[in-house]
């Protein structure tokens, strides 16, 4: 990304709250044409909610933004409203849910409702060449069949394949998929990760991906946004983020999976539970289930800091202790 191109989207000290609850703290994250960005951490960690306010789908959960800025493709979207938002949903960014039944419509043939998307983005278009050119991109078997099925005629997998084609129909410049492999067994959740980093290689579009899946958010993106109740704690290249994380809460993760733990070495498992949302405790929001705390780590959260090499921890400890 050279100086004069602005970022694919940017958020910047991001605080989202629902009901008066603050769930999402402090949030900075950047994603530039073409990469690649993994956000990663357990559930409730705030992690679907900072995708909604990258297309402005807060509003429809009653959250609301009180702190920071979002910018999509240069335009501050911040405050916008869901007219503004109308013209960059689908191009400048589009979105793969996490259910895939409930985002298509049961009463609507997959072929209609992929004709009716073309229509929308390429007036004019041949929308049975179109249909079929999208539902080639995402490597849909049988593809004749799929466009006369209805949606509870497919499988989950095909189902999620159709909702990937739905959302490059407008050639986006990036696309969120926020956990659009959940209910999906894990050989298929692997093949639409896989499908989905192709899909990036091929259309130049930039991925944000959210995923439990850790192996593949190593091997799919660029960087990784680790978060832990609201607030990211660490942010790096993804290679060295997974061979040499600095934060205790991504070292506990990586040391919980058993695609990233060597044959023969013990897993670890995480001890306690994340708290609830918007009842975060003083202080560092990992130090109740930390090993490495300190009575410091309950003064204040620690913000996030970058070193020259871009690879930021949200730690007061982060230089001392070997992970």
């Amino acid at each position: 990304m050279s100086p004069a191109t602005p970022p694919v989207a940017e958020i910047q000290g991001l605080a989202i709250s629902i009901a008066g609850r603050e769930i999402v703290t402090r949030v900075d994250l950047e994603i530039a044409a073409g990469e690649g960005v993994g956000l990663v951490g357990e559930s409730g960690s705030g992690k679907s909610v900072t995708c909604r306010s990258l297309i402005g789908l807060l509003g429809f959960i009653g959250a609301t933004i009180t702190a920071g800025q979002v910018r999509i493709a240069g335009q501050d979207m911040t405050s916008a409203s869901q007219r503004q938002w109308q013209p960059l949903r689908g191009r400048a960014v589009s979105l793969v849910p996490q259910a895939s039944l409930a985002g298509l419509d049961p009463l609507i043939r997959v072929g209609a409702q992929l004709r009716e998307v073309i229509r929308r983005y390429d007036r004019g278009a041949d929308t049975a060449a179109r249909s079929m050119e999208l539902l080639d991109q995402v490597h849909m078997p049988r593809p004749q069949r799929v466009l006369r099925a209805y949606p509870h005629e497919l499988s989950g997998g095909m189902r999620q394949r159709a909702m990937i084609a739905l959302a490059i129909a407008g050639r986006p410049a990036m696309l969120i998929a926020d956990e659009a492999t959940t209910a999906l067994d894990a050989t298929i959740q692997r093949s639409i990760l896989q499908l989905l980093d192709g899909l990036r290689a091929e259309l130049g579009m930039a991925l944000l991906l959210v995923s439990h899946d850790l192996a593949v958010i190593r091997s799919a993106t660029d960087r990784v946004a680790v978060m832990y109740a609201g607030s990211i704690v660490e942010r790096a290249a993804s290679r060295e983020l997974f061979i040499r994380p600095r934060h205790p809460y991504t070292a506990a993760l990586t040391a919980a999976d058993p695609a990233l733990v060597p044959r023969g070495k013990r897993l670890r498992s995480l001890l306690g539970d994340p708290p609830q949302p918007g009842a975060w405790p003083d202080g560092c929001r990992f130090a109740p289930r930390c090993a490495y705390r300190q009575p410091r780590c309950e003064q204040s959260l620690p913000p996030l800091a970058a070193d020259d090499g871009g690879h930021a921890v949200a730690c007061v400890r982060a230089g001392e202790i070997s992970l």
